[in-house]
This record gives C-alpha cells, sequence and structure tokens, in this order.
C-alpha cells in the first residue's frame, strides 16, 4: 500500500465512557435503534443499520476513512492498520502518549523459520492484546491489513521479507495461526469458529489477509506492480499461490480479504468476479470484507486504462465482489456510476453490509454494554512477557548456516576480545524490517555481545548498506587484527527491499562482500559471518572461505535481535531455525526475469523453475536448511507400505493423460485413507535443544506427465529433546491432500504408483493402488 498515510488523533479516556475510538451507539438517542441491539443477531442488526441510511450515507462507508453519520450516532472510521509483526505505523494508528511504542517482533520471514505454529500465534495473541490497548486509548481502529501471505516466488522481490515464505503448505499453516490468533485467540487445527445466537463469533481485532493473488514483485525490468499482467497457469494458481489463502479464510477464518494491484492474466484482481465471488465466498465460504489495496481501484481508470469511464471501474469492482476501498475513489465516482446504470444500489447495499457486519463483530456498535476487552489499557503494550516473546521468536528463527570445527559456541570469557563489524553491527531501525512501528527499546548485535564480555569494540567498516566507501576498511582490519574473534554483521536493509522496492542483484551490495574478506584474512581467531536480510543472499564465497567458520542468518530480527544474536552465538539457546525459502546463486538473477511467473521448470528455454518444489538449478542453501549445536538422528520409522482405494471411497472415475492414470479427489470419502506416520528422533550430542522434522512427501514417476513438485512438504513438528534422549514424532497424513496432485486443469488427483516419504535421511515407499 502506498497510497500517502494521514494519521489522526483522539485524546485519551478510559474505554467505558467513550466507547473506543469509532463505537458507536453511546448516546440515548442512538442506542435505542435496533442496530445497537446486542441481543439481536448480528444479520438483522445490519440490515437495520443499512436500511436507515441514504445514498450517499452509504456509499461514504465503503472507502478506507469512512465518514461519521451524526443523525446515526455513528462516528468516523479509519480502516486501514497495520500489524505484520507487531502494530505499526499507518493511518489509523498514531504512537504518542499514552501508547508511545509497541512491542516489535521479528519480520515474518525470520519468525516462519522457527517451523513452530503455537509460537505464529502468541505472537498474534501479544498483537491483538496491544492493539485492543491502543484502540482503548484512542490511538488505534481494529481493523489490521495483516498478514501477508503472498508465496515468496522470487528471491529478488522486496517484500518477501513480510511473507511465510516460498511454500504453499508453510504459508497456509502460518495463515491460520496467526489470523486465528489476533482474531480469537489459542487454535488447535481442525477446530470450527464458535457463533453467538446464531451470529458469527465476536473478534478480538479483525484479520485481513492479503495480497489476493500472484502478487510478489514490485518494480523491476520496466514495469510495476500496478500495471504488471502476471501470467499464471490454472494448474500453479490452485496449488502454489491460493492455498494460503483458501486456509487464511477456511482454517483460519479471516474477516477480511485484500485484492491485489496487479492482473492475473489480464483480469485486475480486484475487479475478478471467478476469484473474488466463485473463488473466495461460493467456494471457501468467506463472509467477511474485501477491501482494495491502496488506490487499485483508481488503477483501473487511472493508470492502466482497464476500463474507459470512471463509473466502469466502480461498476467493475463491484460486481466482482469486492465491499471496500483503500481511497477515495468510490467516494467520487458510484454515485454517477449508479445514475447511469453501470451498477446498482443493491450492491453498494451488498458491500456495505459486508464492511458493517465486521465493524458490529468487533464491538463498534455495542455503546456501553459492558465490553469484554474496555479493561485493557496501556500498561498492557510491551510488557515484559511480549518483550520476551519477541526475544524468543527471534532466537526460534535464527539459522545457523554453516558452522565448520564446531567454533560455535563461544564459551564464556570475560577477558575474550571481539570485534564487531559490519554496517548492521550496531542496527537499529534496519533490525526491524519494514512495515515496523515504534519498537519498545532495541538491543543492537554490538550491545547484545557486550552483555557476554568486556572487551568488545565495533567498527562499521562501511558508512551505510550500500558500501560504496572503503575509507573504513582499515580501522575495521586493524579492530580484527587485535580480537580473539569477529563478529561481522552484513546484509541489506530497506534501501535494499522493502514496498515499492526489488532487488536486481542477490550479492552483498557495495563492497560489503570485500570488507568480509579483508577482514576474514587478518583475523587471528575465528570469523562469524551474521547474515541480516529478508531475502536470501548469495553468500557462497562465505561457504566456501575456511577463515569464515559460522554464517548466521538473522532475518530483521526485531527489538530484542541483538540480544538474540548474542544467545546463540555463546550458546545460551541452541539454533534450530530452517530457511523458508531457496537461497540462490546469483546466476538465477542474472538469467532469470522476475516477470516470468512461472514455477515449473522448461527444459526447452533453459528456464530452472523456482522455489525448493520445482527448481532444478544449483543453490546456495536449500530451503529447509538449518544445523544446530547438536545431532540428531531418526530411528524406527513406522508407515504403511501400501494404500487401496476405489472410486467409491475418495476418488472418482479416472482422467487419463500422457498413460498417468489420475484420479479425481473426492474429499468426502478421504478420512478412510488417512494414516500415520511415527519414528523416533534421537539427541546424540551433548547439549539440549529444538529440533525441527520436516516430513516430505515425493511423487511417483507416474506422475511425471503432470510436472508435479520434485518433492513436497506435508507436515512439520518442533520438539525439545534433552541431550542423551529420544523421543517420538508423529504425523497425521491425509492421503488425498498430503499426496494429491494437481494437474494443467487445476484439478487434484491421486496417481497410481510408488510415492515417497522423506523424513531426514530416511525415505519410505508407499505404494498408492487406486482401483475404479
Amino acid at each position: 500500500m502506498l497510497a500517502l498515510l494521514f494519521f489522526f488523533s483522539i485524546a485519551w479516556a478510559p474505554a467505558e465512557s467513550r466507547g473506543g475510538a469509532g463505537a458507536a451507539c453511546t448516546d440515548s438517542r442512538s442506542s435505542s435503534f435496533p442496530f445497537c441491539d446486542v441481543s439481536l443477531p448480528v444479520p438483522d442488526r445490519v440490515a437495520d443499520l443499512v436500511g436507515r441510511m441514504n445514498l450517499s450515507e452509504k456509499i461514504a462507508q465503503i472507502v478506507s476513512n469512512a465518514s461519521g453519520i451524526p443523525r446515526l450516532g455513528i462516528p468516523g472510521y479509519q480502516w486501514w492498520e497495520e500489524a505484520l509483526h507487531g502494530v505499526a505505523e499507518s493511518p489509523g494508528v498514531k504512537f504518542a502518549a499514552p501508547v508511545p511504542s509497541a512491542t516489535s517482533f521479528p519480520q515474518v520471514i525470520l519468525t516462519v523459520a522457527s517451523f513452530n505454529s503455537s509460537l505464529w500465534n502468541k505472537i498474534a495473541q501479544a498483537i491483538s492484546i496491544e492493539a485492543i490497548a491502543m484502540y482503548n486509548a484512542g490511538r488505534s481502529g481494529l481493523t489490521f491489513w495483516s498478514p501477508n501471505i503472498n508465496i515468496f516466488r522470487d528471491p529478488r522481490w522486496g517484500r518477501g521479507q513480510e511473507t511465510p515464505g516460498e511454500d504453499p503448505l508453510l504459508s497456509s499453516k502460518y495463515a491460520a495461526y496467526f489470523v486465528r490468533g489476533l482474531q480469537e485467540g489459542d487454535y488447535d487445527e481442525g477446530t470450527a469458529i464458535s457463533t453467538m445466537q446464531g451470529s458469527p463469533t465476536r473478534l478480538k481485532v479483525s484479520s485481513c489477509c492479503k495480497h489476493f493473488t500472484a502478487y510478489d514483485m514490485e518494480k523491476s525490468e520496466g514495469t510495476d506492480c500496478f500495471h504488471f499482467n502476471a501470467q499464471v497457469t490454472v494448474q500453479d494458481l490452485q496449488d502454489t499461490f491460493d492455498p494460503p489463502f483458501r486456509s487464511c479464510i477456511v482454517d483460519g477464518q479471516a474477516s477480511g480479504l485484500m485484492c491485489s494491484y496487479n492482473r492475473v492474466n489480464g483480469v485486475p484482481s480486484c475487479a475478478d468476479y471467478t476469484f473474488l465471488t466463485e473463488t473466495v465466498r461460493n467456494s471457501w465460504g468467506f463472509e467477511g470484507y474485501i477491501v482494495s489495496d491502496c488506490d487499485a481501484v483508481a488503477l483501473l481508470y487511472e493508470y492502466i486504462n482497464y476500463t474507459t469511464t470512471a463509473e466502469d471501474a466502480v461498476a467493475d469492482v463491484l460486481s466482482a465482489g469486492m465491499d471496500l476501498n483503500c481511497g477515495t475513489f468510490l467516494l467520487r465516482h458510484t454515485a454517477a456510476a449508479i445514475e447511469q446504470g453501470k451498477v446498482t444500489e443493491a450492491a453498494v447495499d451488498r458491500a456495505l453490509s459486508n464492511v458493517m457486519t465486521v465493524r458490529m463483530r468487533l464491538g463498534l456498535f455495542d455503546g456501553n454494554s459492558g465490553e469484554t476487552y474496555n479493561s485493557i489499557g496501556p500498561d498492557a503494550v510491551c510488557t515484559p512477557e511480549h518483550r520476551q516473546l519477541s526475544l524468543e521468536a527471534a532466537e526460534q528463527g535464527i539459522v545457523l548456516l554453516k558452522n565448520s570445527g564446531n567454533v560455535l559456541p563461544f564459551p564464556r570469557n570475560d577477558l575474550m576480545t571481539i570485534a564487531v563489524i559490519g554496517p548492521s553491527g550496531n542496527a537499529t531501525e534496519t533490525m526491524l524490517g519494514n512495515y515496523a512501528g515504534v519498537p519498545c527499546q532495541y538491543i543492537t548485535p554490538f550491545q547484545g555481545l557486550q552483555e557476554y564480555t568486556k572487551c568488545v569494540v565495533f567498527e562499521p567498516g562501511c558508512k551505510d548498506i550500500m558500501c560504496n566507501d572503503t575509507t573504513l576498511f582499515l580501522a575495521a582490519v586493524r579492530a580484527a587484527e587485535n580480537s580473539d574473534a569477529v563478529v561481522i554483521v552484513v546484509g541489506l536493509d530497506k534501501d535494499q527491499e522493502r514496498e515499492g522496492l526489488d532487488r536486481t542483484s542477490l550479492l552483498l551490495p557495495g563492497n560489503q562482500q570485500g570488507l568480509v574478506l579483508e577482514v576474514s584474512k587478518v583475523a587471528k581467531g575465528p570469523v562469524i559471518l551474521v547474515v541480516m536480510s529478508g531475502g536470501p543472499i548469495d553468500v557462497t564465497f562465505a561457504k566456501e572461505n575456511c577463515k569464515i567458520s559460522n554464517v548466521l542468518w538473522v532475518g530483521y530480527p526485531g527489538e530484542a535481535g541483538g540480544k538474540a544474536i548474542a544467545r546463540v552465538i555463546f550458546g545460551d539457546h541452541n539454533p534450530a531455525g530452517r530457511l523458508p525459502m531457496t537461497w540462490y546463486p546469483q546466476a538465477f538473477a542474472e538469467h532469470v526475469s522476475i516477470l516470468n511467473m512461472h514455477l515449473r521448470p522448461n527444459t526447452s528455454t533453459g528456464f530452472p523453475g523456482r522455489t525448493y518444489r520445482f527448481y532444478t538449478g544449483e543453490n546456495v542453501y536449500e530451503f529447509g536448511h538449518g544445523l544446530s549445536y547438536t545431532n540428531f538422528t531418526y530411528t524406527n520409522f513406522c508407515a504403511p507400505s501400501n494404500i487401496t482405494a476405489r472410486n467409491t471411497v475418495a476418488i472418482r472415475t479416472p482422467l487419463r493423460e500422457d498413460g498417468a492414470r489420475q484420479f479425481p479427489i473426492d474429499y468426502t470419502g478421504c478420512e478412510a485413507l488417512a494414516f500415520k506416520v511415527v519414528a523416533y528422533i534421537s539427541n546424540t550430542g551433548t547439549r539440549d535443544s529444538d529440533h525441527i522434522s520436516l516430513l516430505y512427501a515425493i511423487p511417483p514417476a507416474a506422475s511425471s506427465s503432470l510436472s508435479p513438485p520434485r518433492k513436497q512438504l506435508i507436515s512439520f513438528k518442533r520438539q525439545h529433546l534433552i541431550a542423551g534422549r529420544c523421543a517420538k514424532v508423529e504425523f497425521d497424513v491425509d492421503t488425498c491432500k498430503d499426496l494429491g496432485l494437481t494437474n494443467e486443469a487445476g484439478t487434484k488427483v491421486l496417481v497410481h504408483g510408488d510415492y515417497k516419504l522423506s523424513l531426514g535421511d530416511i525415505e519410505h515407499v508407499i505404494s498408492l493402488t487406486l482401483l475404479s
């Protein structure tokens, strides 16, 4: 969202006396209206409210900065709040007394590297508490346009840092756990959302998943996300781009969805009836509101000339199923569109009903009726518990990429001298990434390491991340020469990757690599390279350099990032994070266009494919890579060797294409084919540690005509293991969901043949027999 930010403020007062910012039904006159009667079902209250508005009042409510309606006792409301990894600065959020800051958790890409779904849920719950506290203090609304669950398709994408990575299953799980945490609280998979009096349940805050769909570039190769027409196959949509959004809605029960700037196969996402109505509402059962990305409606007419008039643009988006315009375009042109007969007032009523349903679910029309969350005040923000959670999230996500000679962890030694070198060695704001708020505090890498030894010096080596000037190299080299160990912190920042800015190179910016090499060449002790970035970087030079003993990827680790880095380096936390995206070599950026949306490889053109599921080229580090200070082994793997299905259970009459027998899946019978995978994992080292088990499925050779994934993550578990002990790891496998493949028509099918399950270094064959 690149629109200009305008902030509002409201003098703080207890929520009980003022009903919260944007609350209606607080005076005696308006509280008598049926839409204020909390004993009535929400749909009845919404119908009453909509029926009392005139057309101009209705139109003013379907834009992001909704006007008040004094005659009905309804105040204005700003819909646009952000909370990707903490309550963030946005038009509806104002950091000022009594809430000058909020807990800044690690950027999403690092949090996801923890592969810990309960952690994601806890973070979202903490964010929701701080959001409510800010609302009660008049510093925020309650509708947060988070999370970003687009697939991190290309390593150069500037907003990949905001996402859960490149894998559709991982992204889908993150979506469900994060959304449930924001809107409700604890979440166990398979639990249904509750209802009250036949109405949708009360929301703590509203979560909006974005950006639907196939949105994953900013500005590259002569175009930008506003003008980009993503050419996407139905197969890729169904098995990669759309699953996180389906999970967001079906499993997470999100109350909001944002349509993206880009076109998909020629049609703007916000004007696509197939996407917004047939898929999202009719197929997935979505009952929330659909908002445009900011000024995306204006784009149709004013920028890409998709429509010939402004009124046609209004008609296209409302007819497609969009409900709320981030911007003012609908405010300016909807009345004329109705007058010209291009759209009906009924379409406005539908959109208005959807947005008002969410506001009612948030309690914004409950007046002074004893709201559950009124007591949450400013003291619920930046609590010790939330700050500790931010630290734990950073620790759990940090990935140990290289550990030659088991140099790490360092022993505690007050006399040990450490040189902290690099442009991010004393980073503050860089640690947050984009879409951040004002943090409770900063603990930089330099400050974190100072807690472990008194002899720590800092030399940036570069004036900034671009590192175009080498005049500071000499001081950095001298510091390294006189230290027992060197910690070099390099990487990216918002000048390299952010909304509106993609990278063109996968190498470290400017002379950063030269700084690392110069310093490591003279260092008399171990050299630890810490990479602070959202997107992957080609660090082959460090991977192959024997003078560089260790490489850590720390993402953008949040407000406590420096402490987390130090705790990992000194062994107070054993790293267990795994990469949620492939680290490609620079050659990928030089030969593959970011505008090529295809995921599957094409041997005739030399296209190597994308993501670990399809990429056939060399990588620097693969998806799921991550080392530990201890060792683990798997034994006693147990799973069925044969599964048989008939077309009366789970499958339908087979399709036949290119010799592969494809059986379309009938999900109503899939329970009969479910099975468990059990194994034992042993910590054979000397340190207690978490461990992440990743279970993959490898399709049978008979499915080659479908261009299936090379392998597919189907489940994951994070466990803590005591040194010398073992534990059972157990997975529930749904044959239809987990072994099913998507054909070129977008149909999910099962295929005859031998599938493989992969866990660590174990591979187990399952023969799937399908009978018509």
